[in-house]
Formats: C-alpha cells, structure tokens, sequence
C-alpha cells in the first residue's frame, strides 16, 4: 500500500507538555532503530501508511482515538530529529497551522544544507496539498501538512484535513 487515509473524531486541544516531551524522546530512539535496521527509507515506508502511523501514535503513548494524533505524532518526529537530521537522513518540513505554510522555505533551507535541488521536493509538497485539498472532493479542509523527505529525492506526506459538518478528521498518506 502507497498511500491512504484514516478517519477520525476532531477535538481540539493539545497533548500535555509531559506527554509530549517523552513522546519526542521515544521517537528518536525507535526512529534511529529504525533507520539503523532499514535506513531513512524504513522510515518513509512506514509514515506513509495511516495504520502503522496510527499504531506508532499509539505506541509513543498518545492512544486517543482522535485527530491530535497525526499533529502530535508528525510534531514529536520532527522534534525528535531536529539538529540531526543528516544522522537520521531524512528531514521534516511543515506542520499544523502556520507552520504548513512554511514547508516549501523549510524545504529549500535543507536542501541549502545536503546540497540538493529543492524544486522538484517543493513541487511534490504543493501538488499534494493541493490534490488533497481541492481534488480529492471529500469536504476536508486541510490544516496540517507535513513533509518527510530525503535528501536523494524520496518522500512521503502525512495531511490532515477537518469537515465542521461531521466533526472528522481524516489524515491523508
């Protein structure tokens, strides 16, 4: 499976600091076994499959059923890499909110950094927000938007988009 998406209750709110903290923590040990065992493209595989994402929210101790998981779990990897990103060999770019806007600047910024082209990524990155948030035709308006990628090309997108009419949310692989 490529891609996908789960289905979940939107809350809003955010983990507790404590909560979040240990969940940066545990994700940079299971990440770097990860990536020790199958390399970044291990990782890539993995984050862009919605049940195994939702098992690892699970496991990194944020087991609600409910939308928080795919912004907590996306913000704790790209926490947990940070200043590392080349020991990991990948990067993360993006988030919720504001922070989604900033992907292609965080994009270009890494790529300035492993010597890579960053249009061909960039244009990955906004194609998919826009597949996603115009053409899929679901009524789910996307707010987070997270961009896993490796310095050769290789990527994967984790997406949230809300519908205010059923109070979902659905994350997007």
């Amino acid at each position: 499976m490529r891609t996908g998406y789960a289905q979940l209750p939107l809350h809003t709110g955010k983990a507790p600091a404590w909560l979040f903290s240990r969940m940066v923590r545990l994700s940079r040990e299971i990440l770097g076994h990860l990536v020790a065992d199958q390399g970044p493209d291990g990782v890539l595989r993995r984050m862009s499959d919605p049940f195994w994402f939702q098992s690892f929210g699970c496991v990194l101790g944020f087991d609600w059923h409910s939308s928080g998981v795919t912004t907590t779990v996306c913000g704790a990897v790209k926490e947990a890499i940070r200043g590392r990103q080349a020991d990991f060999g990948f990067w993360v770019a993006g988030g919720k909110g504001k922070a989604s806007r900033l992907t292609p600047a965080e994009i270009v910024a890494a790529c300035a950094v492993t010597g890579s082209h960053p249009d061909p990524l960039v244009r990955a990155s906004r194609l998919a927000a826009k597949v996603d948030n115009s053409a899929v035709q679901d009524g789910y308006r996307l707010y987070q938007h997270t961009f896993i990628f490796q310095p050769d090309g290789r990527w994967c997108i984790v997406q949230q988009g809300l519908k205010d009419a059923n109070q979902m949310a659905r994350h997007y692989h």
